[in-house]
């Protein structure tokens, strides 16, 4: 899609700053396509630079993390934290440990993370964080130094009312422990508040670790109701297999629906039969194994090592592993075979042409700054126990939870509907976080 000349010229700085940083790229011209009918609306925006002001984080954090592994060996990675606004709270947003992570991703996902946390109607401003350490094979005492080693760089820049990191890829309820410990001991203070996924006995929200997935699903179950549908009898495929995946399985079989098949790095499984959620929390959140062992032990599943699961037919698919896992050849799959919605429970899972193919198709898209927000809104309810030394109960905070996803489906589908795009929840949810996000910068001045 065509940007218009202001929108371009911004974009073209955004590119000219920010050199080689492919997804934090992709994910500004994806809101900056949204917003031509807003500025054209609103000149103020324009007269008060609020889209270069947003493109540009107010705080850019790298530092090096020194750990040493069982053998006595000495490693480096590199840290990361990006504050990018705090017009409407605390910067918040999650922690990746992964290998791929490097400033350009961090950037990504903390932007993505601005109108996310905007679309919630909580009080929380928008942040990224995490490091190219890899927890894959690596001890629990090797995961434990490196958290602390991080916690040690990171502890100056956070609190409950500056920035609030909690989990993500490879990042639960264990990391955050560790890096909770070291935090408490840095600064001699039980501050509950400055980490969320946290365990339930030491300040953690119930339903926090269900919450990614099952927001999702019920955004999902939202866009289905505006058709007369549910999930019920519904084949859904959900690639990861993760906490967001394992979650939204959970409650896509709660529904009625029937998740055929998963994923995780190594490939994917069918089961036609329905994909057994015991086994595969036992599998991935226990044993932390391989998919393809799911297979071995059921007769009904079978593994399949290569290829793509968007191959695998589906009425429903949500992309819940990692960024652009979903691209035009999976979109057209998906098409092909029947496929009527997607929702993202990742981080911008869709690559640009695979979206352009599903609103091309009618079939029904969301963006995943509205259908995953479940999870970070979880986390600014949990940040409200810890003020208030409270704890809720489970069905509490789901129905919580449940409040929320329906608000931000409202808000994006009345928003595109504003705007001339009926239907179009990626344009309803750009606009709808921006709008929010730029009258409170207007309201707080040039700062």
């Amino acid at each position: 899609m065509e940007l218009t000349p202001d929108l371009q010229e911004d974009f073209d700085i955004v590119v000219r700053r920010n050199p080689g940083e492919a997804e934090f790229h992709q994910a500004v011209r994806e809101v900056l396509e949204s917003l031509g009918p807003v500025v054209s609306k609103r000149p103020e925006y324009g007269e008060m630079g609020i889209i270069p002001r947003i493109c540009e984080p107010n705080k850019q954090i790298i530092f090096k993390v020194n750990w040493q592994d069982d053998r006595g060996r000495v490693h480096t990675n590199r840290g990361f934290r990006v504050q990018f606004n705090s017009a409407l709270g605390p910067y918040k947003g999650g922690l990746r440990f992964h290998p791929s992570v490097y400033l350009g991703i961090i950037k990504f996902l903390g932007f993505e993370q601005i109108f996310k946390n905007a679309l919630t109607g909580m009080p929380i401003g928008g942040g990224k964080g995490g490091s190219d350490f890899d927890p894959k094979g690596k001890s629990d005492n090797e995961i434990m130094r490196f958290c602390q080693s991080f916690m040690t760089e990171l502890a100056g820049h956070i609190g409950h009312d500056i920035d609030v990191p909690a989990g993500d890829i490879g990042v639960g309820t264990r990391e955050i422990g560790y890096m909770f410990g070291q935090y408490k001991k840095l600064t001699g203070r039980y501050e509950s508040g400055v980490l969320t996924g946290k365990g339930l006995d030491w300040g953690g929200s119930r339903a926090r670790t269900e919450a990614t997935g099952y927001g999702t699903v019920f955004f999902a179950e939202e866009m289905l109701k505006l058709t007369g549908e549910s999930f019920d009898g519904k084949k859904v495929v959900v690639s990861g297999s993760g906490n967001v995946a394992l979650y939204a399985l959970e409650k896509v079989n709660q529904l009625g629906g029937t998740v055929v098949a998963m994923s995780d790095s190594s490939g994917y499984i069918v089961d036609e039969k329905g994909i057994d959620l015991a086994q595969m929390q036992e599998l991935k959140e226990t044993r932390r194994g391989r998919i393809g062992e799911y297979a071995e032990a059921n007769a009904s599943a079978r593994f399949v090592p290569q290829g793509m699961i968007w191959d695998v037919p589906c009425e429903i698919a949500l992309p819940c592993a990692t960024q652009n896992e979903l691209n035009i050849g999976g979109a057209r799959a998906l098409i092909a075979n029947g496929c009527t919605l997607v929702a993202e429970g990742a981080n911008m899972p869709s690559t640009p042409d695979a979206i352009r193919a599903f609103r091309a198709n009618d079939v029904r898209f969301a963006p995943g700054k509205a259908a995953n927000a479940g999870g970070v809104a979880t986390s600014a309810l949990e940040m409200q126990q810890n003020a208030s030394r409270d704890s809720w109960s489970f069905e509490h905070t789901e129905e919580r939870l449940h409040d929320i996803m329906v608000g931000i489906h409202e808000r994006c589908w009345a928003t595109a509907e504003e705007y001339g795009a009926p239907g179009d929840y990626v344009l309803g949810a750009n606009i709808a976080g921006f709008i929010r996000m730029a009258d409170t910068m207007m309201a707080l001045g040039v700062i």
